[in-house]
């Protein structure tokens, strides 16, 4: 929603850390923004489905902001709502910024009485965020992410082995920070957890494995949450075209161990067909990728019990 005479002048992400996915979000944080950030917060000009995140809790757009609350105050009585009804919710946060339930209420309702509209608590048509952050004091409209990754941890056919649907959503935003213009490929796609996530986030991916078994799964998981791509039957080896970016999860089972040598066939032919490739494993192959001629740009380690593994950003 759009208000008269303001518009957003910064968005402010507001995250939750899990301590074992920790260097998995500040690398998805340095995908979408160039940065991460200690603290809970952080404030970019760049404008992000905050649903699209497993650790985002929220957005703000910042269109108010001023020194002291009582600037705040002023300007907000200036706001234009054209009937539709608004909430105030004051913007939780870790560390040192945090504040109180009593004093978060106090101030919800100081700012709610100044501005011109119908108050609704329910089922209000816009919600605004209060905070106070980087010695300021800051307002406007707040989105809050959904958890929709959640809504596919249940699908008809899954491995133990696969990636979580939180860390496959963390990959492929990783992969494609943003998803306009941007042709993306899974070619080890497995039963197709990262392809749900990346369809349901408008990433335009197709998948291909070279096991025949798993397809008819991956395409029924695929389906059976409305989305719909190209999943082929094909060796990574075989794949031909061009792709902006490739998300392999290396094959590490029982069932595909594959050598050093076979590793560095795989992205030796994906440097034929992609510009970037974002590569999960459990083994160290920073010696196969440099050989493959791709150049690591950034990592991170995921952790689940004692298993290990790194995300590894490579561009050509």
């Amino acid at each position: 929603m759009e208000f008269t005479n303001f518009k957003p002048k910064s968005f402010i992400y507001n995250y939750a850390f899990p301590a074992e996915k920790r260097e998995l979000c500040a690398l998805e944080m340095r995908s979408f923004f160039g940065e991460d950030t200690e603290s809970s917060i952080l404030e970019s000009t760049v404008k992000i489905d905050p649903s699209r995140s497993p650790f985002m809790r929220g957005r703000m757009d910042v269109i108010l902001e001023g020194e002291q609350f009582e600037d705040l105050i002023e300007q907000v009585k200036k706001i234009e709502l054209n009937g539709s009804t608004f909430k105030v919710m004051y913007v939780k946060v870790t560390g040192p910024e945090k504040v109180d339930f009593e004093e978060r209420r106090r101030i919800e309702r100081e700012v709610g009485l100044q501005i011109p509209g119908e108050p609704e608590l329910v089922n209000p048509v816009v919600v605004f965020g209060i905070m106070n952050v980087n010695e300021r004091w800051v307002f406007g409209e707040y989105h809050s992410s959904e958890a929709v990754w959640l809504n596919h941890q249940q699908k008809p056919h899954s491995y133990s082995t696969s990636l979580s649907t939180r860390v496959a959503r963390a990959v492929a935003n990783i992969a494609v920070p943003d998803p306009a213009g941007v042709k993306a490929i899974d070619p080890c796609c497995g039963i197709g957890t990262v392809v749900v996530e990346a369809l349901s986030m408008g990433i335009d991916i197709v998948a291909s494995d070279i096991n025949p078994l798993i397809l008819p799964g991956t395409r029924e998981n695929i389906a059976h949450f409305g989305y719909a791509t190209e999943v082929m039957f094909k060796d990574i080896r075989e794949v031909t075209g061009s792709y902006d970016v490739a998300i392999i999860d290396m094959p590490y089972n029982l069932c595909s161990v594959i050598t050093p040598e076979e590793q560095l066939e795989m992205l030796q032919s994906t440097y034929e067909f992609a510009e970037k490739v974002v590569i999960v494993t459990i083994e160290p192959i920073d010696t196969i990728i440099g050989n493959a001629g791709f150049e690591i740009a950034d990592r991170c380690v995921v952790r689940k019990g004692n298993l290990e593994r790194e995300v590894i950003v490579c561009k050509k």
